[in-house]
């Protein structure tokens, strides 16, 4: 450690440039067993995880950071604020345009937080040249939320986002591993409360209970993680959902009085904020590269996205729609055309029947 720094004055070192750097949050806390990683566990065996089967992979390094960093003492967590003014998903109810999560609105996080990581690492080393770390941004073995809680950031709310009484649920998280003792904050308290408004509006009844999630039924998995046909029983909950799902975030009462993000690259894009479906389903996989480069969106691929397209469409109750599904029936993918005949299906019914 630096000769002239305290463990506390190396600690406020560092929150203070992490803060300088554009963080709205940032908190350290301790490497150690809690309730939440044994609850994880438990998760993962009642099969609620569903094909995200890397969480099953890492199991063991998940629990336990030091098979990430064998020298971690302490996690530096930070968070970045990503609410901007545009309204809700609902206060946008238009079915014929298609709902993208706000956390992809605008440049793929992952790089934006990281790259502010990699400059508090960086300063780390200025101060003490002997450290060990690594960062993280929500791609490796790392239970973010549990880190975040004991790191003081926020706690787990009913709909298991990481909530925080001044910035709601809109934030991204992001964590260094270091391997020198810090001060460490204390845990953030419930403040839920009797509320249950984010468990009530779950269109999928994605909560089996309070603070639990089925991610199998949950339509952020469905649209993003689930690789391959989605379950027809599901389909018609989903409503104009194509990557993402804020509804449980949309209404919770800690998100009600906003913050608006200070990062330029994530102020939204038009292409990505609530799109015409029209659009979406006339992209070619060259249009879909060169319209999502760059974005979280690139994580779904043309398919998967063009597969969400179809079952939006098919929920718009909109006939003008038919034309655009007729042609996706014919597309080069399969798992679009099944999609595409489904909407189809049910559009052609509700045309009927009307």
């Amino acid at each position: 450690m630096h000769a002239t720094l305290s463990r506390r004055e190396l600690t406020e070192r560092l929150k203070a440039h992490a803060l300088a750097l554009g963080f709205d949050l940032v908190g350290v806390a301790p490497v150690q067993e809690s309730p939440e990683l044994a609850f994880f566990e438990r998760w993962l065996e009642a099969g609620y995880a569903g094909e995200m089967h890397y969480l099953q992979r890492s199991r063991a390094r998940r629990l336990d950071p030091r098979q990430v960093l064998p020298e971690v003492q302490s996690i530096v967590v930070c968070g970045l604020n990503y609410d901007t003014d545009a309204p809700y998903s609902t206060e946008q109810p238009d079915p014929c345009r298609g709902w993208i999560a706000r956390y992809a609105w605008g440049k793929d996080y992952h790089q934006v937080v990281l790259d502010k990581l990699q400059q508090l690492e960086a300063f780390l080393h200025q101060l003490v040249p002997t450290a060990r770390s690594k960062p993280y941004v929500d791609t490796g073995p790392v239970v973010e939320r549990v880190h975040a809680k004991y790191a003081g950031l926020g706690w787990f709310g009913k709909n298991t986002c990481l909530l925080n009484t001044r910035l709601g649920s809109w934030f991204f998280l992001g964590e260094l591993l270091v391997s020198i003792p810090l001060e460490y904050d204390r845990p953030t308290p419930d403040h839920c409360g009797t509320c249950r408004r984010c468990l009530d509006a779950c269109p999928t009844q994605a909560f089996p209970a309070p603070y639990v999630l089925d991610a199998r039924r949950c339509i952020s998995y469905l649209t993003i993680e689930l690789k391959g046909a989605i379950p027809e029983a599901l389909r018609p909950l989903m409503g104009n959902h194509v990557f993402g799902c804020d509804i449980c975030q949309d209404v919770c009462p800690w998100n009600r009085k906003r913050r608006f993000t200070r990062e330029p690259e994530l102020q939204p894009r038009p292409a990505q904020h609530h799109p015409p479906l029209a659009e979406l389903a006339q992209l070619t996989p060259e249009a879909f590269r060169q319209r999502f480069r760059g974005t979280a969106l690139e994580r779904a691929k043309r398919r998967g996205l063009l597969r969400n397209v179809c079952v939006a469409m098919g929920n718009s109750g909109n006939p003008d729609f038919i034309p655009l599904l007729e042609r996706l029936s014919a597309d080069e993918d399969a798992l679009v055309r099944e999609h595409a005949a489904w909407a189809l299906a049910r559009l052609r019914q509700q045309a009927s029947v009307g």
